[in-house]
């Protein structure tokens, strides 16, 4: 609704202002809001602004891939784009390798397969004399790890054991058998004497890790020396009737500690010799 003052300016007929109003309009200052402010860019612009911010993304990308290449092109002039179309082709021809990405060079070292076959058969022959060594190793520490380290000195009849006997003192324990029966080493140790001994003809002595002696007496021969290794088990003299003997035997003594004489069949028993 107009109301009684806007009505009391129309014209009776409502077509045209009345000629009051037209007069009071005239005589008013008439301000135009907004009139300092600039007009937004057409649509189109903006358009064109988006465009050329593409393509100087897709120029800067080509830039940097062309780093990598090894050959360089003789023309490296760029061109601005002018609008949406040059931007357009741009971006396709570099999408069809005229720079858009980087390219990669085969480096062009060649392979040797035989070369390469080689190594392959070294390598391998290199691991299974690795293997065949450890297995070699094991096996010896298993072979030393079931290894008696307690023996028999000499197969035979216990004749005479350790004590008194003839009004004496018998030192050690007699096994009768026939000469050039083997003796072994009771032991593993280390020869320290072999060779003559006054009542015993031929001996010989070896020394054990914990010190102990080990004596064998009357042996016809002998076949080690001072200084060698034994293990137990091992031959080392024959039996023989040398020295103050009445028969062919082995006469064996143990020596604790290097030189108390104790009797060697418990010495052997606890170690799982029993005569």
């Amino acid at each position: 609704m107009e109301g009684p003052v806007l009505a009391s300016h129309r014209s009776p007929g409502g077509q045209a202002p009345s000629p009051a109003l037209k007069d009071a309009l005239e005589g008013a200052v008439v301000r135009v809001r907004g009139a300092h402010r600039i007009a937004p860019p057409s649509s189109a612009l903006r358009g064109r602004v988006v465009v050329a911010a593409v393509a100087a993304g897709a120029f800067a990308a080509a830039a940097a891939g062309s780093t990598l290449k090894t050959v360089t092109d003789s023309n490296t002039a760029v061109t601005p784009l002018a609008n949406s179309q040059d931007a357009s082709a741009s971006l396709t021809a570099g999408g069809a390798g005229s720079g858009g990405a980087p390219e990669l060079l085969p480096t062009g070292h060649a392979v040797d397969a035989s070369a390469e076959a080689a190594k392959l058969a070294d390598s391998a022959s290199i691991t299974q004399a690795r293997e065949k060594r450890e297995a070699d190793a094991a096996k010896k520490a298993a072979e030393e790890a079931a290894r008696p380290k307690t023996c028999l000195p000499a197969h035979g009849t216990f004749t005479s054991g350790f004590g008194a006997r003839w009004g004496t003192s018998h030192l050690g324990i007699d096994i009768a058998n026939s000469i050039g029966t083997p003796i072994y080493a009771a032991s593993d140790g280390t020869v320290i004497e072999a060779g003559p001994a006054s009542g015993f003809g031929l001996w010989v002595r070896v020394q054990l890790d914990d010190g102990t002696i080990q004596v064998y007496g009357h042996m016809n021969s002998f076949s080690v020396k001072e200084g060698q290794k034994v293990k137990c088990g091992q031959q080392i003299a024959e039996i023989g009737n040398r020295g103050q003997s009445t028969g062919p035997h082995l006469h064996f003594e143990v020596w604790q500690n290097g030189t108390k004489k104790i009797d060697p069949r418990p010495w052997l028993a606890a170690r799982g010799i029993v005569l």
